[in-house]
């Protein structure tokens, strides 16, 4: 096979520039003419031999074409660029462009997550220092949402804070012309034409200049105000274009406008002309029609006419005479001493009209007069209730008797005045008196009840209930529904009136009235209620008492009643209220404590060891009346009858809570040998009840770090036998904290929350975990969970509130309040936001609302009490510390930490008090 003869690369290429063959081994060329035309040396070149220059490949500008932006700058390897470009891309190539971009991938994920949480660092650091202008203003914001429709619309406008320069930069100044200069302006430009009236005043003629006009002194009205007008029109589209892109006067139709309206009516006159025309065709049609005339007298009366007002209405009285309306609506138009005029012709022509004759009384202004008026009133009207009530408050108590006496013969019928005459009476008087008015009105349940306030008034007790009896017999024989909503507002009003005794038998007799059987305890518990919130205990004891007697082994009832007598009542009703109770319900265990904590707190232990003596006979081997003697005992110091009484109820009611208390008892005395040993015995067969092994935990930890593997191992075994008791797992992690074992006591976290989801009391220890750890981000996260997981807890919400920072708390408590609007840890963190801002009276406000809403958590009233030992008086400090005392808290975090811890196993509720808002910390 012929091989291709392969050929140098140079040939058939141009020489160089400057290029002479043989040159470099000696050789000399020669020329000739024709080679470099004339006038030129041997030696020169001729240009002809010089290469065109070669079109350059596209690569050749790559150099040229090279980004030399700082982006696209590289400290080590320079510009970008492929150093490779020529060579061709392989699949080698591509799969190593693969490999380093995967890997470079892989990187930027790696730092990704460390990336976002130092950007969002810097920007919630950024918010701090800086917070949007939406979050400074965002509870003013809120507050919109209460502003009415009228405060709105008077809300003012808000005004251009600029100067005027910076209002209008190009704006021209223009000054107010003179109506004198513009006046001598338009006639300066005209012929005159009109006489002057310096010549009308001498009698003569004033002769012109040649080739000149002369002005005229006479000044043109017209024509001033066309040119005002114009003026106007030309300083309105000056302002209608002040503010860019907005029109605030419109130019054409102001003047329109103001020529429009009414100073005094502010409408438009053309709505007032159409109301006059069809008013006119209103009264020209039927003249006699009353409404017509006074209407018309009212819209003049509302564009400002008065005086036509008051024409209108006195033609009105020429046609309508016989309308008491429009002889009153005039007296109202005139003024007083022409209204009386007018009263006066109203009389005549309507002397029944009872409401021109009280108008009449109310024109005069002595008492005589008034006098005067009523009683020629009565003259004519006799029959008018209305009269004789005005004509009677004007008189005095034996003139006014003597008027009732009167009254009830012409108005029979009115109960008011029957009863107005039965107060004024003597006692035998007022009998008859009420007698009388039972015979005329049968039918009025007002009359019974005034006599059986009589007869209660005179001390005829026993004539109330019968009264009341014979009044519901008369009233249902005369037909009359007796509702027993109306008597019992009767009740409440005789309680209120002082006639306590009539009040009781009301509702003894109507308190059964229309219900069912089986639903009278729950009414009548319900209608008690409805009377202590009335501030009326009188009927609501005497609900509770008719219910006891209808229904006296009903446990619930004799509860109610002995928790209104707590609250309402002395003490002496309440134990004569459980004395029976007891009597009625002997197995009811808590009636018989309370009997007995009544009288142990009036100090009368003696009797408290009786009572409990009765009740545990009622019921024998009764575990809450071995541990109500036990703690009678122990808080006398009587501890070695309270052990024997704890030994006792082991040997014959052996249950958890009483070796609980026994334990309890002998570690409280400091006898802890005893204490493990009775520990060890209660949970080989309590095993299952946590506060065992809760306590178990604590008395090894009260030994230091001696005995921190021995309360591990405690928790740990009660957290297996009990895995659902939070308090357990919280005691577990509070000792890993205090021991510095923070990775354990965050596992112990985890497994507490897997174990029990939905706690927010474990996702509030996590948080706080993290908190004082200084995982402040980290803390914040966990309580976004917890919220998340446990959206209406109202201890995340509250914790969440002071974790915000100071702009942003107010915006959370209001989202608090919108989830938890009842939750007692949420409004004492509203009332601490309030008083870290020094709102004083707002944060008082808010404390006393916590503690009405929740009575029993005692961090509430740790926290109100601390707030008035800074901020309240002496007294305000007393009445909270005895509220507290009454109601006897028995949660709270703080106060069961400081009230369970056995140094202080004998402190009261007072001095828990105090000792919890010693460690209350301050709102900050």
């Amino acid at each position: 096979m012929a091989t291709k003869k392969r050929t140098k690369a140079f040939m058939g290429m141009p020489a160089p520039l400057g290029y002479v063959p043989g040159l470099g081994r000696g050789a000399t060329g020669f020329t000739t003419r024709s080679d470099i035309g004339p006038a030129r040396e041997t030696g020169d070149i001729s240009d002809e031999r010089h290469a065109p220059p070669t079109k350059r490949r596209e690569d050749d500008n790559d150099d040229d074409d090279t980004d030399l932006n700082d982006s696209n700058f590289d400290e080590e390897f320079g510009y970008g660029g492929s150093l490779f470009k020529n060579d061709p891309y392989e699949k080698d190539d591509e799969e190593a462009d693969q490999i380093y971009e995967s890997i470079d991938k892989r990187m930027d994920e790696k730092r990704k997550e460390r990336r976002e949480r130092r950007f969002q660092e810097e920007v919630e650091k950024y918010r701090q220092e800086r917070p949007k202008i939406q979050q400074q203003f965002s509870d003013l914001k809120r507050k919109l949402a209460d502003v009415t429709p009228e405060e709105w619309m008077n809300m003012p406008e808000v005004g251009d804070a600029r100067n005027k320069r910076q209002r209008n930069p190009r704006q021209e100044k223009f000054t107010p012309v003179p109506d004198a200069l513009i006046a001598k302006a338009v006639s300066a430009t005209e012929q005159t034409n009109i006489v002057d009236i310096r010549e009308q005043k001498y009698g003569g003629f004033l002769t012109p200049a040649t080739g000149m006009s002369t002005p005229s002194t006479e000044i043109d009205m017209p024509k001033i105000g066309q040119a005002r007008n114009t003026l106007m029109n030309v300083r309105l589209s000056q302002v209608s274009d002040s503010v860019s892109g907005q029109t605030v006067v419109d130019p054409k139709g102001y003047l329109t406008d103001m020529q429009s309206m009414l100073p005094s009516y502010g409408g438009d006159i053309n709505d007032v002309k159409k109301a006059r025309l069809l008013l006119k065709s209103v009264r020209e049609t039927n003249p006699s029609h009353p409404p017509a005339w006074i209407a018309s007298a009212r819209l003049e009366e509302v564009v400002g006419k008065v005086q036509a007002a008051r024409n209108l209405i006195m033609r009105g009285t020429e046609h309508c005479p016989k309308s008491e309306d429009v002889w009153l609506e005039a007296a109202r138009l005139m003024p007083l001493d022409l209204a009386r005029g007018i009263v006066t012709h109203a009389v005549r022509h309507l002397p029944q009209s009872v409401k021109i004759w009280v108008k009449a009384a109310d024109l005069e202004q002595e008492p005589k007069a008034k006098k005067q008026v009523l009683r020629r009133a009565l003259e004519h009207v006799p029959n008018s209730v209305r009269l004789w009530k005005a004509a009677v408050e004007l008189e005095d108590e034996d003139d006014a008797r003597v008027m009732l006496s009167r009254a009830v013969e012409c108005c029979p019928t009115s109960v008011d005045l029957w009863l107005a005459l039965a107060r004024l009476e003597t006692y035998e008087n007022a009998r008859r008196v009420l007698n009388k008015a039972r015979e005329h009105i049968p039918t009025d349940r007002q009359i019974w009840i005034m006599a059986a306030k009589l007869e209660e008034a005179n001390g005829n007790d026993a004539m109330v209930d019968r009264l009341i009896e014979r009044a519901l017999a008369s009233l249902t024989a005369n037909m009359v529904e007796i509702n027993r909503e109306h008597w019992l507002k009767d009740a409440i009003d005789c309680e209120k009136a002082g006639s306590v005794h009539t009040c009781q038998a009301l509702i003894r007799n109507i308190i059964g009235i229309g219900i069912d059987a089986e639903d009278q305890l729950e009414t009548w518990i319900e209608d008690a209620q409805s009377c202590q919130n009335e501030n009326t205990y009188e009927c609501a004891r005497a609900i509770y008492t008719h219910a006891r007697k209808l229904h006296p082994t009903k446990k619930q009832l004799w509860l109610e009643a002995a928790d209104f007598e707590r609250k309402h009542g002395t003490r002496e009703q309440l134990e004569e209220l459980l004395s029976t109770a007891v009597v009625s319900c002997p197995k009811a265990e808590v009636l018989w404590l309370m009997l007995a904590k009544s009288k142990w707190l009036a100090g009368n232990v003696p009797l408290a060891r009786e009572t409990l003596s009765a009740g545990f006979q009622a019921n024998p081997n009764s575990e809450e009346i071995w541990l109500a003697a036990v703690k009678l005992e122990s808080e006398n110091n009587e501890y070695t009858k309270a052990l024997s009484l704890l030994k006792k109820a082991r040997l014959h009611a052996p249950t958890a809570r009483v070796y609980m208390k026994s334990v309890r008892l002998h570690w409280c005395l400091n006898d802890i040998p005893a204490a493990k040993e009775l520990l060890e015995e209660a949970l080989k067969t309590y095993g299952n009840f946590p506060k065992l092994w809760m306590m178990k935990g604590q008395i090894s930890a009260q030994q230091g770090s001696n005995g921190f593997d021995a309360a591990r191992e405690a928790y740990l075994e009660g957290i297996k036998r009990c895995p659902t008791s939070i308090p357990l797992w919280l005691l577990l992690i509070q000792l890993e904290i205090d021991n510095g074992q923070l990775i354990k006591a965050r596992a112990n976290l985890e497994k507490a929350r897997l174990r029990n989801p939905m706690t927010p009391e474990l996702w509030l220890t996590s948080v706080r975990l993290e908190v004082n750890a200084g995982n402040i981000q980290q803390a914040k996260v966990m309580l976004a969970r917890g919220m998340q997981e446990c959206p209406s807890a109202g201890i995340l919400w509250a914790e969440a509130i002071f974790m915000e920072p100071r702009p942003q708390r107010k915006s959370k408590s209001v989202d608090a309040l919108k989830k938890c609007e009842h939750d007692p840890h949420v409004l004492m963190a509203v009332s601490k936001l309030f008083w870290s801002e020094r709102r004083i009276d707002k944060a008082r406000e808010w404390f006393n609302r916590t503690i009405k809403i929740e009575t029993d958590n005692g961090d509430c009233w740790a926290a109100f009490y601390k707030f008035e030992l800074i901020h309240g008086t002496e007294q305000q400090q007393i009445d909270i510390k005895q509220k507290c005392i009454n109601f006897e808290p028995r949660h709270g975090e703080l106060w069961c930490r400081i009230a369970k811890d056995v140094k202080n196993w004998k402190l009261k509720t007072g001095e828990i008090l105090e000792l919890c808002a010693t460690q209350m910390p301050l709102p900050n």
